[in-house]
């Protein structure tokens, strides 16, 4: 296997210095390189396509190409940045982009990576940029040197495909520890146990699903909770529209500080269309930890000011067990409209925390036998 400081040597010794990206399981020792390496500049982006962005800027400042990185699934949020500016028939800005192969054929995977697994190569080819795959016993500077020499004389992006595996070191994230005293699972618990039994949740992708279904199955309760597997910074958007269409019923959103930030102009949405009865909830421990608790910038936000000024009717803060319980019993869900709950959480998970033994079908089937009128 290759060392992640090789590749990340290997890219800077042809004159990369600004490393930007969205944080991906398989490149988790690359990521947790990036961030012990003071002599580079590395800014952790809320979006793939914000990240593009980035790029360009940096370039247009000093003509040195950056280096992207993202898991497979984040193609989709470069598409137009790539597309649109990027491209030597654009703007012809050269740039590296390090991907993480999630859902490769023939390697096991969960299935919201199946698909994009299958499509990865096809998609790179479609836009025209050049890659090689970087397995257990490649090359890293070859790959690097050559892949960097097409980048400059095309003047447009080239990709590195990771494989799982393929990345090693002893490089581990090291994510500021925080104070508060409750962890993700324990916020969902009470929140599941003390609004009401008729309430619909959509939880965000990573352990925040993880979690809501083993609580469904410690209770002996019916499954019917979206899990929102795949596309983060979607589950608000989905929340929003069933709550549109069941007022009766209490929505509750369980969003991720990381999911938040990708797609945040859906809070925008949500708020200006008060829903009779929505519940917004922030679970801000302020780290992408189902991909290995890189930071994001969910403490340094002011979700109050925020939350308020798009629109949302009311924000109730909680860091505490007693905190989220005493807000939950007060709640006049009688006049919610689009409310916004920010639960300050400890990183961390339960280590034989398990995956949903429901296909996503099973899981979509269940909902909408549970949601019908």
């Amino acid at each position: 296997m290759a060392d992640a400081k090789e590749l990340v040597d290997s890219l800077c010794s042809h004159g990369a210095h600004f490393f930007t990206g969205v944080p991906d399981s398989l490149l988790s020792k690359f990521s947790a390189c990036l961030m012990q390496q003071k002599d580079v500049d590395h800014l952790i982006a809320v979006n793939e396509g914000s990240a593009i962005g980035l790029a360009i800027g940096n370039y247009l400042s000093t003509r040195a190409p950056s280096v992207i990185y993202m898991q497979n699934s984040g193609l989709g949020n470069v598409v137009n940045p790539i597309t649109s500016l990027v491209d030597p028939q654009v703007y012809a800005v050269p740039m590296f982009l390090v991907i993480g192969w999630r859902g490769e054929p023939g390697v096991h995977d969960e299935p919201q990576h199946v698909k994009q697994g299958q499509i990865t190569l096809k998609q790179l080819e479609v836009l025209d940029i050049p890659y090689c795959i970087l397995s257990a016993d490649t090359s890293v500077p070859e790959i690097v040197e050559k892949l960097w020499k097409q980048m400059i004389n095309r003047s447009g992006p080239v990709a590195i495909v990771v494989r799982k595996g393929a990345l090693s070191g002893n490089w581990l994230i090291d994510t500021p520890k925080n104070n508060y005293s409750m962890q993700r699972e324990q916020a969902i618990e009470q929140l599941i146990c003390t609004l009401p039994k008729n309430s619909f949740f959509v939880a965000t992708t990573g352990k925040t699903g993880r979690e809501l279904f083993e609580l469904r199955e410690k209770y002996q309760e019916n499954q019917r909770d979206f899990l929102t597997v795949g596309g983060m910074g979607h589950a608000s958007s989905i929340a929003l529209a069933v709550a549109r269409q069941q007022p009766h019923r209490l929505t509750v959103c369980l969003d991720g500080d990381g999911a938040f930030l990708m797609h945040m102009g859906a809070a925008a949405t949500i708020a200006t269309q008060q829903p009779k009865c929505f519940l917004h909830v922030l679970l801000n421990n302020g780290a992408h930890e189902s991909v290995g608790g890189q930071p994001t910038i969910g403490f340094e936000i002011d979700y109050e000011k925020l939350s308020l000024a798009l629109g949302y009717k009311q924000y109730f803060y909680a860091e505490n067990a007693e905190d989220l319980q005493s807000i939950l019993k007060n709640i006049d869900l009688e006049n919610l409209g689009a409310t916004f709950l920010e639960i300050r959480l400890a990183q961390g998970s339960r280590k034989d925390l398990g995956r949903p033994n429901k296909t996503p079908i099973e899981n979509k089937n269940s909902v909408m036998e549970y949601l019908k009128c």
